[in-house]
């Protein structure tokens, strides 16, 4: 087994807690074809080149899930995450948004996914609570610190 390499070149990224009316999260389920772990984390992804963190999270939301961007708020936690996918371990500070749905569970597509994420896509789900291989481990820290943040 290949000791896992520390990523050279990081790029920056964002996420977005998303919440239903019922305050259930959605989570996204990958599966890490080189360690042969799932994970369920929230939509978000890389910054693109002159990009905003806030314009990358709604970009990265509709493209993962369909749902709009604009429900993405402008307000932000940092969240120190250290993790491994597919081989490299990434260790940074991304920024975690927040975005609020009146309904309950809304429908998720997630049509534009790139083919690095389809071989990886097992689902998605809106979690009443959260599952044990979640990312990041501390993730309902992260939800409660930005649902007490004031709007």
């Amino acid at each position: 087994m290949n000791p896992v390499e520390q990523a050279p070149d990081d790029r920056p990224a964002a996420r977005v807690i998303c919440l239903d009316r019922d305050g259930r999260v959605l989570l996204m389920h990958w599966y890490d074809h080189v360690s042969h772990a799932d994970l369920w984390e929230p939509p978000g992804g890389g910054l693109d080149p002159g990009e905003t963190a806030l314009e990358a999270a709604r970009r990265e939301l509709t493209e993962e899930t369909g749902l709009p961007g604009s429900a993405v708020l402008d307000g932000f936690v940092e969240v120190t995450r250290d993790f491994s996918w597919l081989g490299v371990r990434y260790v940074k500070t991304e920024p975690f948004y927040l975005a609020r749905f009146d309904g309950v569970r809304p429908d998720v597509d997630p049509g534009e996914l790139t083919e690095e994420e389809r071989a990886a896509y097992l689902g998605y789900a809106w979690a009443e609570e959260l599952p044990e291989r979640v990312e990041p481990p501390n993730l309902a820290e992260v939800v409660a610190r930005l649902t007490a943040a004031p709007r």
